[in-house]
């Protein structure tokens, strides 16, 4: 077995992905994930594997969580509350595991000197209205008022910490701010636009599009999003520093939401549904969310692979199979 990996939300979205990674190289993996948004069922071809154990529990829990930081060689940090949805309908939850759990692992990583990967967010960028975004552009973060700005925030915060102990010597740390992360196995639960659009397609129902559809994003495939955060660990040169994590290819919800019915031969009306009939009257979103990724390849000569296309059709093909399943 090569290195040891914790990844706490090992058995969430991108957690899932990045052990099998991790495992077909050669190293050993614990995934801790209390499965409140990750599920046993993304890891089940994993239980089995000798150099890979599944740890059911919290980032909250001080003895579990230390005894595991002190086992590894490397702790990457994914467990966090995700989705806009889930943020707004449980906004303290949200930051109590985003601030106080980051806390927590940041702690034992201290202690026990181990390398931490913090993945952050775009999100903390806030209404910052340039594109691309750079790693050292402003974070423009709304009222506090409005409670979307809270998980921006506090994904910041766990950037000022990060950085903050890695300045101190406690231990190296690398920061990603993944750009929607997309891909199988991601749950349309917590408001992530392009699972819950392939899904009413495939079914016939009305895709449901949010504002008039203007906002554009870019989209990552979760293996490029496991390839970058890995090269990323890979280059000490990288300690230290933050680095974008996203695609290349802009495109509006509007447009998105013709092309993933094109592709799915679907017959779907696409509807335009104000955001206050789907959040709170004082929601605010960003109108362009899109990475510079050129300190990312510069680093680790990170270059995103998948097409948009292919995203689609891939995603597409893995709501039909949960959809049999």
């Amino acid at each position: 077995m090569g290195q040891r990996y914790l990844i706490t939300g090992g058995a969430g979205f991108i957690g899932s992905h990045l052990a099998e990674r991790l495992l077909a190289r050669g190293d050993g993996v614990y995934a801790l994930d209390d499965e409140s948004t990750g599920s046993r069922n993304n890891i089940a071809a994993l239980l089995e594997k000798p150099d890979f154990r599944f740890v059911p529990g919290s980032i909250m829990d001080e003895d579990k969580l230390g005894q595991l930081v002190g086992t590894c060689h490397f702790v990457v940090h994914l467990a966090a509350a995700v989705g806009v949805k889930y943020i707004l309908e449980n906004p303290l939850a949200s930051i109590m595991t985003n601030v106080a759990g980051t806390e927590r692992v940041l702690r034992y990583c201290a202690r026990y000197e181990k390398p931490v990967f913090l993945a952050s967010s775009s999100e903390v960028y806030g209404l910052q209205t340039r594109a691309p975004l750079k790693e050292d552009d402003f974070c423009v973060i709304g009222a506090t008022s409005v409670s979307r700005w809270s998980y921006a925030c506090s994904k910041a915060l766990d950037e000022f910490m990060a950085l903050a102990y890695h300045h101190k010597k406690a231990f190296p740390a690398v920061i990603g701010r993944l750009f929607n992360t997309v891909g199988p196995r991601q749950s349309a639960a917590y408001g992530m636009v392009l699972p819950r659009l392939a899904d009413q397609a495939i079914s016939g129902q009305p895709m449901t599009v949010y504002g008039d559809g203007s906002q554009t994003r870019t989209f990552t495939h979760v293996t490029d999003a496991v390839e970058a955060i890995i090269r990323l660990l890979d280059h000490p040169a990288t300690w230290g520093q933050v680095y974008n994590v996203g695609g290349t290819e802009e495109i509006s919800i509007r447009a998105l939401a013709e092309r993933i019915r094109t592709q799915a031969a679907s017959q779907s009306e696409i509807r335009f549904i104000a955001y206050d009939q789907v959040y709170n009257h004082n929601f605010q979103d960003m109108p362009r969310r899109v990475p510079d990724i050129r300190k990312l390849r510069q680093a680790t000569g990170f270059q995103p692979r998948i097409g948009l296309d292919a995203i689609i059709a891939d995603v597409l093909a893995d709501r039909r199979r949960q959809r049999r399943g």
